[in-house]
């Protein structure tokens, strides 16, 4: 039995915060429309170390041109990216501004042939822009995050903060010189015996 929701894609909804209607545009090369919304930050956008919450406030500016293959898009996304520090899992918190530009086609163009990239299409005449906002967003977010630059971390014995105690230490016998210190202990208690 052949799985019909693989073969046709998903519909746009229009009312999504994410999904923009050309219609005004009249495929007219030339014609142009900007817009700016603030709008609920879609889940997953970010890495599992930092990224924008889910329904957070995210501000775009958004530019859409009418162009001979489709509708450019050029976009300004603003938001807040929170996570942990990697080195000692304090909160961080971090403004992230990305700028994003996308040719959608629309569907049915003819493509020359030494065209191999494949670009994304109109659907009617909505555009999706959460793919794309999630591929910039992702792109300009800190791989590892820190809470500072000189951030010293966590005690990789006890998992102290190092910043809380900078003098935090612990001694520790190189393993090498384990039996030379068994010796000397030894040595050690022989002498105390002897002496008492």
């Amino acid at each position: 039995m052949i799985d019909e929701s693989r073969r046709t894609p998903a519909r746009l909804d229009p009312r999504s915060p994410l999904v923009l209607d050309t219609h005004e545009l009249d495929r007219r090369p030339g014609s142009m429309r900007s817009l700016s919304r603030t709008i609920p930050a879609p889940p997953h956008l970010g890495v599992d170390v930092v990224g924008v919450p889910s329904g957070a406030p995210l501000d775009l500016d958004i530019r859409l041109e009418s162009v001979m293959e489709g509708v450019l898009v050029t976009a300004t996304a603003r938001a807040e990216a929170v996570g942990e520090c990697v080195r000692c899992l304090d909160p961080v918190t971090r403004p992230v501004e990305v700028e994003l530009q996308e040719l959608y086609a629309y569907r049915g163009r003819e493509r020359d042939d030494d065209d191999e990239t494949e670009l994304p299409e109109l659907e009617g005449d909505l555009i999706d822009l959460e793919p794309a906002l999630r591929d910039a967003v992702v792109l300009a977010l800190p791989l590892q995050p820190v809470c500072r630059d000189d951030c010293p971390g966590l005690c990789p014995q006890c998992g102290a903060r190092l910043a809380d105690d900078p003098e935090h230490g612990h001694e520790s016998a190189d393993p090498r010189w384990a039996a030379l210190q068994g010796l000397m202990d030894a040595r050690q208690m022989h002498t105390q015996t002897e002496e008492s």
